[in-house]
């Protein structure tokens, strides 16, 4: 079993390393921390917040864009060539099929989170700042980040078309980025704003939660320009992504299961 999920994953590698439009992020994101450099340089005593601020927020940005990109279309691919069907003759369960497609999408984001994560720790580094454990830890958050959303995109990516699932999967990333609005919604809001608000909680993972700067936790402020949160707060936000990643994953292969690709 172990063996055909790799098998599937190193394929899916393969085919997302011959994508161009990987390497078309891999510039806006240089781009983006040269617009740092440059911002930074613009600003009054503020060119380590701008620096951490954007790159951050490129590795967020980008990150969870690639995948919804990749969960979208690399599922749908299959289908589409009708490659499927070669596949599913053979004797592998279409879990185990889905599940490849993820690990595999999960190596390729990994190497691009890494890669976002090295060109703002050399921008941080050209401008003499230097990385911290704040910064570390923000971009592991980040990681965990773009894991859950590849597996909002595969959940979506199960049942229905590119278009749709981008949509949908767009939609629910950036609702799960302002959870903390939401719950205001709650408070404040009337009758029918705080039953939505209520169900909107229920059905999007807490992405808010990857980049905390601004919330409270333990009664604080959490930002990244101070004092950080603790590994003990990244570790509860990691097992957090885990469990939204395998609820998805796990509805995603009964979709999938019961999928007609006559």
């Amino acid at each position: 079993m172990f063996g055909r999920i790799w098998a599937i994953a190193l394929n899916t590698f393969r085919e997302a390393a011959r994508i161009r439009v990987l390497y078309g992020i891999l510039v806006l994101v240089a781009g983006a921390n040269l617009m740092a450099l440059v911002l930074g340089q613009m600003s009054i005593h503020e060119e380590q917040r701008v620096a951490r601020d954007i790159g951050l927020a490129g590795i967020s940005l980008f990150g969870s864009l690639t995948a919804i990109f990749l969960g979208v279309f690399l599922l749908y691919t299959e289908v589409q060539r009708r490659t499927i069907h070669a596949i599913v003759s053979k004797p592998i369960e279409r879990w185990e099929f889905v599940v490849g497609k993820y690990l595999g999408m999960a190596i390729v984001l990994t190497i691009l989170v890494g890669l976002f994560g090295l060109a703002m720790c050399g921008m941080l580094t050209l401008q003499g700042v230097g990385v911290s454990s704040a910064v570390v830890k923000a971009i592991v958050l980040a990681w965990f980040e773009v894991l859950t959303v590849a597996a909002i995109a595969i959940f979506f990516s199960s049942f229905s078309t590119p278009f749709l699932s981008g949509i949908f999967a767009l939609a629910m990333w950036s609702l799960g980025r302002v959870t903390p609005d939401i719950q205001a919604a709650i408070e404040h809001g009337s009758a029918w704003i705080q039953a939505t608000a209520r169900f909107a909680l229920e059905i999007v993972p807490d992405l808010h939660l990857f980049s905390p700067s601004g919330r409270l936790v333990d009664s604080a402020t959490v930002s990244v320009h101070g004092d950080f949160i603790t590994w003990g707060y990244v570790g509860l936000s990691a097992l957090h992504a885990l469990g939204w990643i395998a609820g998805l994953l796990a509805i995603a292969c009964l979709l999938f299961q019961r999928r007609d690709f006559a």
